[in-house]
């Protein structure tokens, strides 16, 4: 316990003889933990809590529209094929679409 607490004071007065190397140091610690809690919180949101009004697995299906002239392709819904099934779903409570689009 002695040789932690000497290593402890020894590690504190190097700190304190280069204020700025320790300012950097502390702000890098800072950075790094702040950036680590944020990309968590997104993951956390994202990917791991359920999410809203889903009571269990199964309830949440995905429609794809085949691709007949690749096989093994899929593509996107148009807006009024959308609508179409959005209106003549039965077996659905709702319906929803998304599409992942960027610009590069």
């Amino acid at each position: 316990m002695q040789t932690l607490l000497g290593d402890l004071r020894f590690a504190l007065r190097l700190l304190g003889r280069q204020p700025g190397f320790t300012a950097t140091a502390v702000l890098v610690l800072a950075l790094g933990i702040g950036a680590n809690a944020a990309v968590f919180s997104v993951v956390n949101t994202l990917l791991l809590k359920p999410l809203p009004g889903v009571r269990g697995d199964g309830e949440i299906v995905g429609l794809y529209n085949k691709n007949t002239q690749r096989a093994g392709d899929y593509r996107s819904f148009s807006y009024p094929n959308y609508v179409d099934i959005r209106e003549g779903a039965r077996s659905f409570s709702g319906v929803s679409a998304f599409t992942l689009s960027w610009r590069g």
